[in-house]
């Protein structure tokens, strides 16, 4: 990847989009540096323009977008970067910048309306790593997923293969109404672990996107 950073006087902008929902989060400016910089931590870090230094995205808020691909587009002058956020884009507190102000609710109400089944499934799935991220941060009395915690990686490892197990046995028998439990159980405690061992969802999806790349 050749990028052309001369024509905006050594920056060039950087769309921010949901790898899962398919939403554009922000826009923000890239040097040479802070996209090698996002290549190497898998973080999105911009250039701040204002502050002239580099700025990883939630380096004070926890709001990280984690890298899932990186394009170019044909011009070489402007990447568009998909990414899995671990919390609201904008520093509202709301999902993206592109809103209305002060009517973001209903905006995201709306939005969300709209979605397929598999997004409102994908964005519920990237809602639920967010608040395992947060139990984690920020550990609440008599929450399961603190529990996990507390036990450590044996325990999130033992959950899993015991909630894999499960999946199987209602997978042979054919019982589909309790296989949905067993499975939600089973991507629960996947998540948990993956937080545990210092793994994204994003890292896996981008595993299974490289599989699928069609061959030269």
């Amino acid at each position: 990847m050749t990028i052309d950073f001369n024509k905006g006087e050594g920056l060039v902008p950087a769309i921010i989009q949901n790898a899962a929902t398919g939403k554009v989060l922000m826009l923000g400016y890239m040097n040479e540096e802070a996209f090698q910089q996002t290549q190497t931590t898998g973080l999105v870090t911009f250039f701040s323009r204002s502050k002239n230094r580099l700025w990883t995205k939630g380096e004070s808020s926890g709001n990280t977008l984690q890298v899932v691909k990186i394009e170019l587009d044909c011009d070489q002058d402007t990447l568009l970067i998909l990414v899995n956020p671990t919390g609201p884009a904008c520093h509202r507190n709301t999902e993206t910048c592109f809103d209305v102000e002060g009517d973001a609710d209903s905006y995201h109400q709306r939005s969300f309306q709209n979605f397929s089944p598999t997004e409102k499934a994908l964005q519920f799935i990237s809602k639920l790593e967010q608040t395992i991220k947060e139990r984690r941060r920020n550990p609440i009395e008599g929450s399961y997923t603190n529990f996990l915690f507390d036990k450590g990686l044996n325990k999130m490892a033992q959950k899993v293969g015991e909630e894999a197990v499960e999946v199987v046995i209602d997978a042979v028998a054919g019982k589909t109404d309790t296989m949905k439990g067993e499975a939600a159980d089973l991507i629960f405690h996947l998540l948990v672990l993956l937080e545990a061992s210092g793994l994204s969802l994003a890292e896996v999806v981008q595993v299974l996107e490289s599989r699928h790349k069609p061959r030269e």
